[in-house]
């Protein structure tokens, strides 16, 4: 049985801060729904010292290390000669792995470069996981370390191969080594409204530590919360669905979905349930709600179309935005959102629309009208309204964060609630 685990990362990428070690995260997620304590995360650059060191740590301090990256066909890719070297094992080439390589260059119609059969080897000992997405296999080997069993996953560091490994392979073979017939599961909420520190206080005591753990993760603009439980498959799901009221009834008003949900995602899916199809009409944000709501596979059931509108010319031909309005309210204003909205859906038409206007910085504000004032206006048969919105961060934040209030809109429309009281909480 697997209880603490280390993860260690290699790449010089990663120590150079050129790339965000992103597989961490990940695999750390993953660990912590099956129940399993990581004990640490090490990352180090490509230094066969320094990987050495860090097989070494982590071995000290956990019954799993699991490594990515360093499994490359070049020079400084070292993970696993190093790794041979710290176990005092010699390293074998695997015929097979070759070959699958061979055949994948195959059949896009290129020779494979001779250095890439460096991918092919293992340590002694190493039960192979094959990679159908790229050339380099991972692998697992296990260790008798100072008299204890340890166990050494190593698996590429490109996220789009380690990932479908982690999950179809690894994680299995982990809970394979549990013979105690208990379980850990979890539920994710996904919110938006509140801040990760407004959700903890409205979430207090709510999950004794008896019942389950909580945890929060921010990914902006949504926090999830998840609960946690342990015990019998059975009794594990009737925990999680006490659990999972508890939730509700806390935060239930800033929970949109379960599980991996975008808010993109939940709004097609309430749409497509309603037969309804949504416009949109944006300013600030530049085609970013557009762009999240057609990132979404299907959305042509339900996204009739949109417009980018930035300058006030634009405002009056494409959306029919009265002169008047602009002159008298200016283009960030309630009046001008509420005549977007209604134009857009007029234009496409669609059952709805929402539109988003605002100043997104670093110039352009004032005292009345400082740098993150977002107006949202909204459209639909009998329906018109706006409301102004004092938002934060940089650029790119503000119009992120302003996409996910339009979306929420769009969303409390589906659910027949007023959409203008998408809440934010910021604190």
């Amino acid at each position: 049985m697997i209880e603490k685990a280390v993860i260690l990362s290699t790449g010089d990428e990663l120590t150079s801060g050129l790339t965000v070690d992103t597989n961490s995260n990940f695999l750390a997620d993953k660990l912590f729904e099956i129940g399993v304590d990581l004990a640490g995360v090490i990352t180090v650059g490509d230094d066969a010292e320094r990987i050495r060191w860090a097989f070494t740590s982590g071995l000290d301090r956990a019954d799993l290390v699991l490594a990515t990256g360093g499994l490359g066909p070049t020079a400084d890719d070292l993970t696993t000669e190093t790794l041979a070297a710290t176990l005092g094992r010699k390293v074998f080439f695997d015929e097979e792995s070759a070959e699958h390589m061979r055949a994948l260059f195959r059949s896009i119609g290129r020779t494979m470069p001779e250095n890439n059969l460096r991918q092919a080897n293992f340590p002694q000992g190493a039960v192979i996981l094959q990679n159908p997405h790229g050339t380099a296999p991972g692998y697992r080997v296990e260790v008798d370390w100072k008299g204890k069993k340890r166990f050494v996953v190593v698996m590429p560091g490109v996220p789009r191969e380690m990932k479908p490994m982690m999950e179809s392979t690894i994680l299995p073979w982990i809970r394979s080594l549990d013979t105690s017939g208990l379980v850990y599961r979890s539920r994710s909420f996904q919110t938006f409204g509140a801040s990760e520190s407004a959700l903890d206080e409205m979430m207090k005591d709510a999950i004794p530590a008896e019942d389950g753990r909580l945890s929060f993760r921010a990914a902006f603009p949504q926090i999830s919360v998840r609960v946690t439980a342990h015990g019998s498959p059975g009794d594990v799901e009737a925990k999680l669905a006490r659990l999972g009221e508890r939730v509700h009834e806390r935060i239930g008003d800033y929970v949109f979905g379960e599980g991996t949900a975008t808010m993109e995602g939940v709004v097609q899916q309430h749409l497509r349930l309603r037969g309804w199809k949504v416009a949109t009409a944006e300013s600030v944000t530049g085609g970013l709600v557009a762009e999240r709501l057609t990132n979404v596979p299907g959305s042509s059931e339900v996204f009739s179309g949109g417009f980018v509108a930035y300058t006030n010319a634009a405002k009056q031909s494409m959306l029919g935005v009265r002169a008047e309005t602009l002159e008298r309210h200016g283009a960030v204003s309630e009046e001008t959102a509420r005549e977007m909205a209604a134009g857009a859906r007029r234009a496409c038409p669609a059952d709805c629309a929402v539109a988003v206007t605002g100043i997104a910085g670093p110039d352009g504000g004032n005292k009345e009208m400082p740098v993150g004032t977002v107006f949202v206006g909204f459209a639909a048969e009998g329906i018109s309204v706006a409301r102004r919105y004092t938002l934060w961060g940089t650029r790119d934040w503000i119009r992120l964060l302003a996409s996910q209030i339009a979306l929420d809109w769009v969303r409390r429309h589906t659910l027949g609630r007023r959409p203008e009281e998408s809440l934010l909480i910021r604190k």
